[in-house]
């Protein structure tokens, strides 16, 4: 089995997001958990980084007042990470109202953080439920994307 660091941070937000003692997990214990659960040390340490990397730029999300549409240019690293669908996602999700561009922005760089050679569209999901849940004000646009990710897991399953 070859768990990579977005296997670490789907098992972490499935089982700790709706957890209220989830302060009292400290990195190590969490640390010995994941390693319980099967997952590599190298993985959980970049699974770390990328959730610390999640917050700070939280912080620079929210001392920021732009909130504009505006028309995204993609790097041409960023383009072979997010194949076409993604990047259609994220344009259909800013024109819904899920994400603003500071949100689409965190979702960009959060996925560039990902040290994963072949990315889905369904990993993307998995990232943007995991910024929107980070991110203060958001509790509609997270509560859609849940019911998007989770009912799509369960049609998946019939």
């Amino acid at each position: 089995m070859k768990e990579n660091i977005l296997d670490v941070l789907m098992y972490l937000f499935e089982n700790y997001m709706d957890d209220d003692d989830q302060l009292s997990f400290d990195q190590e214990s969490l640390k010995i958990e994941l390693l319980a659960a099967g997952f590599p040390s190298g993985e959980i340490s970049k699974a770390f980084d990328w959730l610390e990397g999640l917050a700070e730029q939280q912080l620079v999300a929210e001392t920021s007042t732009h909130k504009k549409l505006s028309t995204r240019v993609y790097l041409a690293e960023e383009c072979e990470k997010l194949d076409v669908e993604c990047r259609g996602f994220l344009l259909f999700l800013e024109q819904v109202g899920v994400l603003d561009t500071l949100g689409r922005e965190l979702v960009i760089d959060r996925v560039m953080a990902l040290d994963i050679d072949e990315f889905s569209l369904e990993q993307l999901k998995w990232v943007i439920l995991m910024v929107l849940f980070n991110q203060p004000g958001q509790e509609a646009a997270f509560a859609w994307m849940e019911d998007l990710v989770y009912d799509e897991m369960v049609g998946h399953l019939h």
